[in-house]
């Protein structure tokens, strides 16, 4: 929130006792001038009031609006009325007649200014007793002292702990805040003295030591201005002092290439000591020298593992994942929590324009007495981790895998030789931290605590708090579940402060805020060393060359900087060649399976959520979930016994153990509604992310005969309230089917929240579809629910379209104006609403249809031959999720001879045979999407001349010989996502016969349930 509604006037009269305490006690300690006592006052009061204000902003503008409409502001104007209302709460009066509305809130504010108060004297008194140590920190003099081996530079070389004597010079200037604040007010500081920049940290130091004594022992044979680093420190008992280290941009190719090679260094040492936490603001890029900046969470304690109830095999995954290099928080994911919902914090990641702009609580109107609270876009500050302005980490992914991979085998070499189990053994004794819950979690539930509904009932407050955090650790093992360790940690969030855990890694034992502790006697080195050795670094590998795809706000995809055009395509045996691309393609989906006992099978792999991607076990969507997994090995199944596909060994138990797993998973959802963390958030609503997915993979899975009719109507039916309570924002089950009125036909009926997506993938036009043909299954109780809550959406759509000279369009997260093209945009949506005015004959369906088809003709750049994709700036894309593939798609759908849509599939198929060929092999936004497209233009006559089925297949099977199958992911991992994956490539090969009948899943349209109903996008054409 905007942290200067307030003025310091409103706040003073709390914050001028207790800094002028401060400063009669500054004036005891020797050693400071008079004008470095009045610096930290001053810093001290900045502190206090920036806190003060975000604590208070909601509570006083409550208020405020409180005054003026009760009339008690009688000012001639708003400017004026908001003057007089700002003296009366300037006065100790004021705050004192709040108690009787708010009794803990002056008692809790006075608590957190003292603490700020007295962290600043702490800091003040210690600098005063150390400065002429500080110097070599300050470049003000002094020597570096090597203890670990090696020689360095004082500069850069971060290889030790800095010794002598010498003068900082005059402190002139003083910030707090430099990280969250954590017993008492304690945050890190930055001083300015005249020599230079220190860094004032209060907690002990003593593991940056012993981290750049094993930095200097593993590196020894590269010099120490180019190794990572740990700032140089001058270590004290329970604090510390580091040197500050100055943000530099890499001066040409050959730093860049060191400074990603140093990442996977960075990776490889993390991996080693297991550390974790190491977001974007704890790495400084220092040139080519990533310097980490604060390594204090090392050797962090794995929770025990809890089965989950949705199978040994994603439980078994999840633990992979988990205990990965992707724990050290240094490569790219995306955030779930509110306010960092798919942010990306991570310290490799983090890029600038790859961040969504979350929509954050902001004050309007101040200095008036309209002062209110609104929510609006604020980008993500820019952090320093980065070695260029605008960095290419596909440019150089390669060089952080052979940084990770060249350290831990050497890594392993030392540890074979018994070189580097003392190296580690040291940190045993040393203090670290231990973060059981993220930052995010503490500061959701610190805005509650001071909520003016909080303040005013506090007691419910606490027990609100407290059921969250007990929830949340019932759900995440590894959580403080002590109710006495819980209580401990709401009082510090009373206070302004983040909980803060630590121990030392031979004990095990947190100590918690409060004096109380908590977790289990474990000698943490030995616990790290051991998981390090038993780890599987080819995982690792993968884990990084997939996480790359986390950094970017894309469909999940980079492209390479060549193209994979077959050098001379191969025309003989094409039957043959498909066949054997398919079955070796399903021969790497079996041997990359992760199995397990109870039957149950996943894989992990990068996967698409609400949030952005991340490398998890896969979910349960069609999009790149197992439900496509599931599909695909049915499709094969289907092929083989029609003797259309070669046999391949064990994928009929495979298929067995997937379906499975997604009735367990389904099953156990339907029992526990409340995903993991503790919070009820209901899961997205989109034809091929989410719940509409699920309607029509089941209902498919039905039609390749892998599950009977009454189990898939059954399972499609029970997700019909469930999207329903989604699009109202909850996750409840046991709700009323459709969430409408039974008479109403105002859309507002359906109570959609604002942040329901509208899209086609992940969004409401998705579940159309699919809801339209489960209810063809007319003996089913569900039949008539979901088309009325088919209905509702429509009506909704069509209320928040956009309108103006005839067209039509829908605002994008991100995209105001609306995007263009099938999977995200106007074409897509567009598609939806025919198929609904098709089956109810609604006339304002059908012409909001049509107006947003006329909105993507204006996308059509006659010159570029193609339609121009809004996300790039004046630029054409021809791939199915955005640009001519699935726009050519749904125009092949809607055919039926209007001349309109043979125009529109003509000019899609020239621009994919043009541009859509050669970037990757997947459906999504590869050949396999633009082959289908290409296909349905050869089979109607509208292709480019001289193209017919032969060249396209042979083009196509000879891209997939001469580069591999490339999804865009990773170049040596087997992703078995239908659409962004590899597993969509061998279905699309499955379909390459020319009498196969699989259907297109590049359409959320399992088919119809009964003969006599339109055909879709089954196949129809004649063979060749």
């Amino acid at each position: 929130m905007h942290k200067d509604a307030m003025s310091a006037t409103v706040l003073g009269c709390l914050l001028e006792p207790a800094l002028a305490g401060l400063a009669a006690q500054l004036g005891r300690i020797g050693g400071l001038s008079e004008a470095e006592r009045e610096i930290v006052r001053a810093a001290a009061g900045a502190s206090a009031l920036e806190t003060v204000r975000l604590k208070t902003n909601r509570v006083l503008l409550l208020e405020l609006n409180a005054a003026r409409i009760t009339g008690r502001l009688t000012g001639p104007d708003p400017r004026a009325r908001w003057q007089e209302w700002e003296a009366r709460a300037s006065t100790r009066a004021y705050w004192d007649s709040l108690g009787e509305h708010y009794p803990t809130l002056l008692p809790r504010l006075e608590r957190l200014i003292a603490g700020r108060c007295a962290a600043a004297l702490s800091l003040a008194a210690r600098f005063a007793a150390d400065r002429h140590a500080l110097a070599p920190l300050t470049d003000g003099g002094g020597t570096r002292e090597l203890t670990g081996g090696g020689t360095g530079e004082l500069t850069g070389g971060g290889t030790g702990v800095l010794t002598g004597i010498g003068d900082t010079g005059e402190l002139i200037a003083l910030s707090f805040g430099a990280g969250d604040s954590h017993r008492g007010g304690q945050t890190v500081a930055m001083l300015a003295c005249a020599s230079g920049v220190a860094v004032y940290k209060p907690r002990s130091v003593a593991v940056d030591v012993a981290l750049a004594r094993l930095l200097a022992a593993v590196l020894q044979d590269e010099p120490a201005h180019a190794r990572i680093a740990v700032p140089d420190v001058v270590p004290r008992d329970g604090y510390g002092w580091a040197r500050h280290v100055e943000h530099r941009y890499c001066d040409g190719e050959r730093e860049l290439r060191l400074f990603y090679r140093n990442l996977g260094h960075w990776l490889a040492v993390m991996r080693l000591l297991g550390g974790s936490d190491l977001h974007a603001e704890n790495l400084v890029a220092a040139g080519p020298v990533p310097t980490v900046v604060d390594c204090e969470t090392l050797f962090t304690p794995r929770p025990t593992f809890r089965p989950t109830g949705y199978g040994l095999a994603p439980d078994r995954a999840a633990l992979l994942v988990g205990g990965s290099v992707l724990g050290t928080g240094l490569l790219p994911g995306r955030g779930l929590a509110l306010g960092w919902r798919g942010v990306d914090t991570s310290a490799i990641g983090s890029l600038p324009g790859q961040q969504p702009v979350p929509k954050v609580p902001v004050i309007v109107d101040a200095g008036t007495d309209a002062a209110r609270i609104e929510h609006a876009e604020v980008p993500v500050p820019a952090a320093v981790n980065h070695p260029s302005p605008e960095p290419v980490l596909g440019a150089y992914w390669d060089e952080v895998v052979a940084g990770f991979t060249g350290l831990s085998e050497r890594l392993r070499r030392m540890d074979r030789a018994g070189e580097l189990e003392p190296l580690v053994a040291e940190f045993g004794d040393l203090p670290i931290r231990v973060v059981p819950r993220s930052t995010e979690t503490y500061a959701e539930l610190g805005r509650m605590l001071w909520h003016p509904r909080a303040l005013h009932d506090e007691p419910a407050a606490r027990r609100r708090a407290a059921s969250l955090l007990a929830r949340q650790a019932a759900s995440l093992p590894g959580r403080p579940d002590d109710p006495a360790v819980i209580a401990a940690e709401i009082e510090e969030l009373l206070d302004g402060d983040v909980p803060f855990f630590a121990t030392t890694p031979r004990k095990g034992r947190l100590t918690g805020p409060r004096g109380t502790t908590w977790g289990c006697q474990e000698d943490l080195v030995e616990a790290a060393l051991g998981r390090w050795r038993a780890a599987d670094l080819s995982l690792d590998r993968q884990v990084i060359q997939c996480a790359l795809v986390s950094a970017y706000l894309n469909e999940g995809w980079l492209p390479d900087e060549r193209r994979l055009l077959p050098s001379k395509p191969a025309h003989h045996d094409l039957d043959g060649r498909r066949r054997r691309l398919a079955a070796g393609m399903m021969r790497k989906l079996a041997a990359s399976a992760i199995r397990a006992e109870d039957g149950t099978a996943t894989w992990i792999a990068p996967v698409l959520n609400r949030t952005g991607w991340a490398v998890l076990p896969l979910g349960l969507d069609l999009y790149g979930g197992i439900g496509g997994v599931a599909v695909l090995l049915a499709a094969y199944q289907h092929e083989t016994e029609r003797g259309r596909a070669d046999p391949v060994p064990g994928l009929r138990p495979l298929l067995t153990d997937v379906l499975r797993t997604m009735r367990t998973a389904e099953d156990r959802a339907a029992e526990h509604p409340v995903e993991p963390g503790g919070r009820l958030r209901p899961d997205p609503v989109g034809g091929y992310l989410g719940l509409g997915s699920r309607i029509w993979g089941w209902l498919l899975l039905h039609r390749l005969g892998a599950v009977g009719r009454h189990e898939a109507c059954a399972r499609a039916a029970g997700l019909v309230p469930e999207i329903a309570a989604a699009l109202r924002g909850t996750a409840a089950r046991g709700s009323s089917p459709t969430g409408v009125s039974s008479t109403g036909t105002d859309p507002a009926d359906i109570a959609v929240t604002d942040d329901v997506r509208l899209d086609l993938v992940a969004g409401m036009a998705g579940a159309v579809v699919p809801l339209l043909r489960l209810a063809e299954h007319r003996d089913h109780h569900a039949d008539e629910e979901a088309e009325e809550l088919a209905i509702a959406i429509g009506r909704h759509l069509v209320a928040r379209a956009r309108t103006g000279d005839g067209t039509a369009w829908w605002e994008n997260p991100g995209f105001p104006d609306g995007l263009g093209g099938l999977a995200h945009g106007v074409t897509g949506i567009g598609w939806a609403l025919s198929r609904l005015a098709e089956t109810t004959g609604d006339a304002t369906f059908a012409a909001t249809a049509e107006a947003a088809f006329a909105h993507e003709e204006t996308l059509y750049a006659l010159d570029k031959e193609g339609w121009l994709d809004i996300r790039q700036e004046n630029d054409t894309a021809a791939a199915w999720c955005h640009g001519a593939a699935g726009i050519g798609i749904a125009a092949a759908d809607l055919m039926n001879g209007d001349p309109r849509w043979s125009d529109v599939l003509r000019r899609a198929a020239t621009a994919c045979h043009t541009d859509g060929l050669g970037w990757n092999h997947t459906l999504c936004h590869g050949d396999l999407g633009a082959w289908e497209l290409l296909d349905h233009a050869i089979t109607r006559g509208l292709a480019a001349p001289g193209l017919d089925r032969h060249r396209l297949d042979a083009h196509v099977l000879s891209s997939l010989e001469e580069h591999g199958p490339v999804s865009g992911f990773a170049r040596d991992a087997f992703p078995p996502s239908l659409l962004p994956g590899l597993g969509g490539v061998a279905y699309q090969l499955l379909r390459m016969h020319p009498d196969s009948t699989l259907p297109s899943v590049l359409l959320p349209d399992p088919g119809p349930a009964h003969p006599t109903s339109r055909p879709t996008m089954w196949r129809r054409r004649p063979a060749g």
